[in-house]
């Protein structure tokens, strides 16, 4: 495994970090509490993950006192990264499907949000704590800006930043994000198949000397080989909520990539290659694919030693985007503002 230094910190994190949504929640397939305990052990005794990214909202609490079940004992040699933002404590009734809960940005609940965070956690201290989910309000709220400072100041957090979404993350507020001071760090999406509005945001990254965290490299499931055109997935599945048509157009542009020869004699998975793609940029500190199992966690874990992209490569699959596929997916990805309502699987 191979570590990258989150900018403006010394915080030293996996190039492949483990999202822990994939075995908090049942979206993804993990049903087995214990099975996720095995796979966050097995990412930091097998394979050298040191990252780990949860949220308060995972299983309402589950993502965290799960990571704090697996590995408490190694506690002061991991990055844990947590979220907070949306309200779990008064919600008005029973959730619907992935439908997104209400937020609340007050001095009050985040400071409340963090101390049980910090309880379930099982520790005194937060390396990276994350609006989750923000709009561009809270993004330039100095009450937030403030409450973040304050509670560095006292040792619960040490660094912070946001998760984007939903969807590809959104411009205008990732731009702002990364240009606001305090913001070490942002979430964003970025893979093969959805490479806008990311693109912009790397440029603006180095610039400002910021971080970007990469999750959903994988295209839910496109681009790691487990994808299949002609299954119908269970309501529960994520994928069950996203259009036919992007399902289509994501199989042809792996059509297109064997086609190029992308993966001939390089030694890696089509997993694999999706990872380095967004490691090719130098702001990514590091991506969160999904481990559902012990193979695809040796699989993306591995992701890290292969050979890196050559320019070449990456400029092929950039020319790709660039010269048409965007437009086959049919969707409005790049602009927040016309964005229907979402759903929990754009939102982690």
């Amino acid at each position: 495994m191979k570590y990258r230094t989150l900018a403006g910190t010394e915080l030293k994190v996996s190039e492949v970090g483990f999202g822990v949504w994939s075995v908090a929640t049942k979206w993804w397939g993990v049903t087995d509490v214990e099975v996720g305990k095995r796979l966050l052990r097995s990412a930091y005794d097998e394979y050298g993950i040191n990252f780990f990214d949860t949220a308060d909202v995972y299983g309402n609490g589950l993502g965290e006192t799960i990571l704090a079940d697996s590995l408490k004992d190694v506690r002061d040699k991991i990055v844990i990264a947590t979220k907070f933002g949306y309200d779990i404590y008064n919600l008005p009734g029973e959730r619907k499907g992935h439908s997104e809960l209400p937020q609340n940005w007050s001095k009050e609940h985040i400071r409340y949000a963090c101390e049980q965070s910090l309880k379930r956690l099982g520790t005194d201290y937060i390396d990276f704590y994350q609006l989750h989910n923000p709009r561009m309000e809270a993004i330039e709220n100095d009450e937030i800006h403030e409450v973040l400072e304050r509670l560095k100041e006292e040792g619960k957090i040490r660094y912070y930043g946001a998760a984007m979404g939903p969807d590809l993350g959104w411009r205008d507020e990732s731009i702002a994000a990364l240009k606001r001071p305090g913001y070490k760090a942002i979430q964003i999406i970025n893979n093969i198949v959805e490479q806008d509005p990311a693109r912009e945001l790397f440029p603006i990254a180095e610039a400002e000397n910021r971080s970007l965290i990469v999750r959903v490299p994988h295209a839910s499931g496109l681009l790691d080989g487990s994808y299949d055109p002609d299954k119908h997935f269970d309501k529960s599945d994520h994928r069950s909520h996203r259009p036919i048509e992007w399902m289509q157009a994501g199989v042809e542009v792996v059509r297109e990539m064997k086609a190029k020869g992308l993966l001939d004699g390089t030694g890696r998975t089509i997993g694999q290659l999706a990872i380095q793609f967004s490691l090719y940029r130098p702001s990514v500190v590091t991506v969160l694919p999904n481990f559902t199992n012990e193979e695809n966690l040796r699989e993306f874990a591995l992701a890290s030693e292969v050979a890196p992209l050559t320019k070449e490569e990456f400029d092929t699959l950039e020319s790709l985007w660039v010269n048409g596929y965007n437009e086959r997916l049919k969707q409005p990805l790049a602009d927040s503002k016309t964005k229907p309502t979402p759903v929990l699987h754009q939102t982690k």
